[in-house]
């Protein structure tokens, strides 16, 4: 099988080739902020680096997001129209899974891959190995980073911390408690090849038009409608509405 992978979820943009297992290509970019100006031309430049053609692709997998609105949206809106566009196969991968899938198969540990969602909150979710697969065991949210500390404090059971302890992460919390543990930033660049290989897992994308980012939280836009729409979030048309 024959993948692209793409994640530009957060500051670094990612993208990869890879067949059945192979790594046939991939580049991140860390240091740009605007991804909408370089993720085809990537894309483009492996695929001439491999000898592939568009058309040469099974699967296109996307990292949904969380993360940064903008850059949830470029890759998921990138993702969809190749997949429309190619009649390719559509899959979405969490991009905190994407994170605890760079630890490896070899730990019982619990795994919680986070994201600064600024104003001291993340975005983070639980994960363990099971037979070898990595298995969500608690739900992704946004959630203060204090809060997420305090709630891992009370697992009885060793915790492996995958993100970056930004400044202003590091302001709202000074120590962690004694069952978690931050692993090296190494392990916080997202890999569009564990991607790739978590994609090959996942069930393929049936409705391309309702495949949406998965922000998991309110947009401001949101947020400020709902300030002049009292109660509507509990409304069946809010979506659409929105």
């Amino acid at each position: 099988m024959k993948i692209l992978a793409l994640d530009t979820s957060n500051q670094p943009m990612s993208v990869a080739l890879v067949e059945d297992d192979q790594l046939k290509a991939t580049t991140t970019l860390n240091m740009v902020r605007n991804h909408s100006i370089y993720v085809l031309p990537t894309i483009n430049e492996l695929f001439e680096q491999v000898s592939w053609e568009p058309a040469d692709l099974d699967r296109v997998v996307v990292a949904q997001g969380p993360g940064s609105y903008t850059g949830v949206r470029i890759a998921v809106t990138t993702a969809k129209a190749l997949a429309m566009t190619l009649q390719k196969e559509l899959v979405g991968v969490s991009s905190l899974a994407v994170l605890a899938a760079n630890v490896p198969p070899m730990t019982d540990d619990l795994i919680v891959p986070f994201m600064d969602a600024r104003r001291g909150n993340v975005f983070a979710g639980g994960y363990q190995y099971q037979n070898g697969r990595l298995v969500k065991t608690l739900d992704e949210k946004h959630i203060a980073f204090q809060q997420l500390l305090t709630t891992l404090q009370q697992v009885d059971q060793h915790v492996l911390l995958v993100g970056q302890d930004t400044p202003k992460l590091q302001k709202a919390v000074a120590t962690f408690p004694d069952n978690v543990q931050l692993l090296p930033e190494a392990y916080a660049l997202p890999s569009t090849y564990q991607l790739a290989v978590l994609g090959r897992q996942e069930p393929v994308v049936t409705d391309l038009d309702d495949f949406v980012p998965n922000y998991l939280r309110l947009t401001e836009a949101e947020v400020n409608w709902l300030k002049d729409h009292p109660g509507k979030q509990d409304d069946a048309n809010y979506v659409q509405e929105v």
